[in-house]
């Protein structure tokens, strides 16, 4: 498959947040991610809609909301409206809240016009997101533990990703596209996609390089 590259708009200067965006499309990013932290599923807080909304008329790129909030259903309209052209839901939070909550959430981006998928943490297995798979048009595999850029990959979300790709072909859904996020460099992306990845959420391997179009294709080797 075709492999994407999101950087996260994590690792970028918040006050220069537009040049960054317009950079990222020159440089040959194939998604804009943008991590979305409310202060109570994970510690830090990041943004909300109104910077999605600022965002969206600086790219053409695809827009790939990743919300790492409580009660994800009542922000749903906001990034939607804001002009986000995929959300991904945490199926921790969804959890919590209620069996059917997980796929509520994601018939209601998907009312919206807006493609959706199920994020599951390391410590979670992805099979719990597979009675909700053929709803989603992404799985995002976290290969670190929500909250912070610049941790290291956790080796585990390899077999995270081989489960996943194996269930999207037994369903007839080859084309789905499983993301990972968290710790990705060029010298463990050949490993991830190998793994079946086809979409790498890059945040310090992009943001921190010199060159981000050579980082961008190095990921993409």
């Amino acid at each position: 498959m075709h492999t994407k590259i999101a950087p996260s708009i994590l690792s970028a200067d918040f006050s220069r947040m537009g040049e960054a965006v317009e950079k990222l499309e020159l440089a040959g990013a194939d998604l804009v991610h943008c991590d979305v932290m409310d202060g109570s599923f994970v510690e830090p807080i990041t943004f909300g809609g109104q910077m999605v909304k600022n965002i969206r008329p600086l790219t053409k790129l695809p827009l790939d909301v990743h919300l790492m909030i409580e009660h994800p259903k009542t922000q749903i309209k906001f990034f939607a409206e804001a002009g986000a052209d995929i959300i991904t839901v945490h199926y921790e939070a969804c959890a919590k809240i209620s069996p059917d909550y997980l796929g509520e959430t994601l018939q209601l981006i998907k009312s919206f016009g807006v493609k959706c998928g199920a994020v599951v943490n390391p410590s979670t297995d992805v099979e719990k997101i597979f009675p909700v798979l053929d709803m989603c048009d992404m799985v995002l595999i976290m290969s670190v533990f929500p909250g912070y850029g610049g941790q290291k990959f956790i080796l585990s979300a390899a077999e995270q990703i081989k489960k996943a790709r194996a269930r999207a072909l037994s369903i007839g859904r080859a084309a789905l596209d499983i993301e990972v996020d968290g710790g990705i460099t060029a010298q463990n992306a050949a490993e991830v996609r190998r793994a079946g990845a086809n979409v790498l959420v890059a945040g310090s391997a992009v943001f921190g390089a010199a060159d981000m179009s050579a980082a961008i294709a190095a990921l993409k080797a």
